[in-house]
């Protein structure tokens, strides 16, 4: 009968998430995955930039966007994206502890972006921008709260990952999961720049 040798720093791979065929093909399902993201937040940026103008009377971006919170909440999510490259760091270095603690960094600041992004969410809505409000309100929590929507599954994603592999430790079969889910949440960081770019910086400039 064939015993499974068991993985060592030494032994393991230098790629580990494509050393199996099951890998490779999580690879590849993973960027046709992102092919359809990408189409759909391309439909939800355009449909904002139509709309943007179309206030109804109500407030415009200009005059309640908060630029200062939305800054910071920037920086903790780049922050976060940074925390998971480390975390990849030490998955490829066989190193499941320290993995498994930059990857609890990267959920607790994925959080408190989260957090942030609810409580401008609740700010607005006291000053009427509401999605209801006009076509711009539609169009700016369609967009933002989608991003927002896969910043939570993410969170999900990367949490049970680590709950579900934490007494099995780091092998070949979940090497594939971690990275991808890094790779996700790198996606929706990038997604965030465009967002922080078109909606809050062009939004204040008018």
């Amino acid at each position: 009968m064939h015993v499974e040798e068991k993985l060592t720093a030494e032994t393991f791979p230098d790629s580990p998430e494509k050393a199996t065929l099951e890998g490779k093909n999580k690879f590849l399902g993973f960027w046709l995955f992102l092919g359809g993201e990408t189409v759909l937040f391309a439909s939800l940026f355009a449909t904002y930039l139509a709309l943007k103008d179309q206030t109804n009377g109500g407030p415009t971006g200009q005059e309640i966007f908060d630029l200062p919170l939305v800054f910071i909440a920037t920086m903790l999510l780049l922050t976060s994206s940074l925390t998971s490259v480390y975390a990849m760091y030490h998955m490829k270095n066989f190193d499941f502890r320290k993995m498994q603690l930059w990857l609890g960094v990267t959920v607790f600041l994925g959080a408190l972006f989260l957090g942030l992004e609810i409580y401008e969410f609740n700010h607005y809505v006291h000053l009427e921008h509401t999605i209801t409000s006009s076509a711009f309100g539609s169009a700016f929590y369609v967009l933002v709260g989608t991003h927002g929507a896969h910043v939570a599954f993410g969170l999900c994603w990367i949490t049970a990952l680590m709950i579900r592999n934490s007494k099995r430790g780091l092998d070949l079969y979940n090497a594939p999961k971690f990275y991808v889910a890094s790779l996700y949440w790198h996606f929706i960081d990038v997604v965030w720049i465009f967002i922080f770019t078109v909606v809050y910086l062009m939004g204040m400039v008018g």
